[in-house]
């Protein structure tokens, strides 16, 4: 992570070096922790992506996402859990020093990364997302909306004027309430950095789609499996302490029974360890 990463030798199929395309990446958490910060990155980003867009029907998405978030965010050890992390993280890079084929200055920074995002965290009073539960107005929103179409226009009519408001409104706005869950965002984007950075991509094939491996004592928190992205299958993945097993399930186009890949499926895998 810190000395810089070497070229990932690929093969497809046939044994012979992939082409300079983009794989496409799919990750498997192996614990609820790790489910849930995955959860969160994906909800983060759809909020903060569409904040930033002016149309409403992007805004009603972030705020759709957001109400995700707090109640994800809504577990009472889940700021406890993320602080634990960061500091055990800041104790074992910063063990790292005397290490020459470490840089100093990319240590220091990803150091000085980790103490904010810390201390941010640390700061906020009370449960992530509080802000938001707090707001009656957002709230009443927020039910409507699990119910299937309720909220239209006749169901909140405050919430179909404010969606009528100038976009650079709506803006302002969602930055306000969205503002309080970056220390939350920065401490999950670090600890899932470190995570995803610590394993090292083997190429590997499966056999008419299907593979199997022993665990033999090896531990992870992730897996994640990359694929080159003409390959019509995907992998549906099943592991525990044992053994972990890889199925490969054919993509016809077509809304058919899911079937295993009648071919050898080339394929990268990672463990991942906090």
């Amino acid at each position: 992570m810190l000395t810089g990463a070497g070229s990932i030798r690929r093969t497809n199929t046939l044994g012979r070096p992939f082409k300079g395309c983009r794989l496409i990446r799919y990750e498997h958490p192996l614990n609820e922790r790790i489910r849930t910060m995955m959860r969160l990155e994906d909800l983060l980003q759809r909020a903060r992506y569409f904040s930033g867009k002016s149309e409403a029907s992007d805004h009603h998405a972030a705020l759709n996402a957001m109400f995700e978030i707090a109640e994800i965010a809504s577990r009472a050890d889940l700021k406890s859990d993320l602080l634990q992390e960061l500091e055990r993280q800041r104790q074992l890079l910063s063990s790292l020093r005397e290490n020459p084929q470490v840089s100093a200055e990319t240590l220091d920074e990803f150091l000085s990364d980790i103490v904010h995002a810390a201390g941010d965290l640390h700061g906020q009073a009370g449960r992530i997302g509080q802000h938001l539960r707090d707001n009656e107005w957002l709230m009443t929103i927020k039910q409507r909306m699990s119910i299937p179409g309720g909220v239209c226009e006749f169901d909140l009519p405050s919430y179909h004027y404010w969606l009528h408001r100038p976009a650079e409104e709506r803006i302002g706005q969602l930055a306000a309430w969205t503002s309080p869950l970056y220390p939350l965002r920065d401490g999950t984007a670090i600890i899932l950095r470190i995570l995803r950075e610590s394993g090292k991509a083997q190429s590997l094939a499966a056999p008419l789609g299907t593979f199997q491996q022993m665990l033999g004592g090896k531990t992870a928190q992730m897996l994640r499996v990359r694929l080159e992205p003409g390959l019509p299958c995907v992998p549906e993945i099943s592991a525990n302490k044992y053994v972990l097993n890889i199925r490969f399930l054919a993509q016809n186009g077509e809304e058919t029974r899911a079937k295993t890949a009648d071919w050898d499926v080339g394929f990268e895998l990672t463990f991942c360890n906090l």
